[in-house]
């Protein structure tokens, strides 16, 4: 008897991203994406959010626990450092698309009730999630694209990307077939834990504040 393959096996979302169709429709489809097991335990694709037309494109690592029970990106402390420090850089959140590189919420968790404890997502699971960051990037087209963290930046660059090398400058590369500007920041929730908080703050307003920059 032949074992069937699940689709997650397969880690890739390609069979799942519809030819045709605007953001309404990558939305639909994203949520019943099966391209790696991390729907499993996941209680919701979140997908990305935010103006179509945007301009600039901020790419996070993945939902954290809230964005994972509300089905939106960046609506927990993260997401509401992010919009207070791009109003400081000059740019308006509400004119911005915001998504992740992996659409999965991936925890651990010591048993069921207690906290959910985020895990940062493979290199494989990030590949396999990569046809919808790139659908989300054909559609908006955005001028600019914001990557916050390691995570996202490995996603887009590739695994030797170090986000403490190249942050607050502004990048050309070629990203999913194609030419791209981008700045590198931090992740917000790494503001959140540093010990440090108010330099750390005053980093990511800076990095921001090149972006608003290379926008203008």
């Amino acid at each position: 008897m032949v074992a069937i393959e699940a689709p997650e096996d397969a880690y890739t979302a390609e069979p799942f991203v519809p030819g045709r169709g605007g953001l309404p429709a990558l939305r639909r489809a994203a949520a019943e994406c099966r391209g790696c097991p991390l729907h499993r335990d996941a209680t919701q694709t979140v997908f990305g959010a935010g103006d179509a037309d945007a301009r600039v494109m901020l790419v996070g690592e993945q939902p954290g626990d809230q964005e994972d029970r509300r089905g939106k990106p960046f609506v927990g402390p993260a997401g509401q450092l992010l919009d207070r420090a791009l109003e400081e850089a000059g740019i308006d959140p509400a004119e911005a698309y915001v998504t992740n590189a992996v659409k999965h919420f991936k925890f651990t968790q010591s048993e069921p009730r207690k906290r959910r404890i985020h895990k940062a997502p493979s290199l494989r699971e990030m590949t396999a999630c990569g046809p919808w960051l790139a659908a989300e990037l054909a559609v908006v087209e955005p001028e600019l694209i914001v990557v916050l963290g390691a995570t996202a930046g490995k996603a887009l660059l590739g695994s030797s990307f170090r986000v403490t090398r190249v942050r607050g400058t502004v990048l050309e590369e070629e990203i999913h077939g194609r030419p791209e500007r981008l700045v590198p920041t931090v992740h917000p929730s790494s503001v959140l834990r540093s010990d440090d908080r108010e330099a750390a703050y005053r980093g990511l307003v800076s990095d921001l504040k090149v972006a608003a920059d290379a926008l203008s």
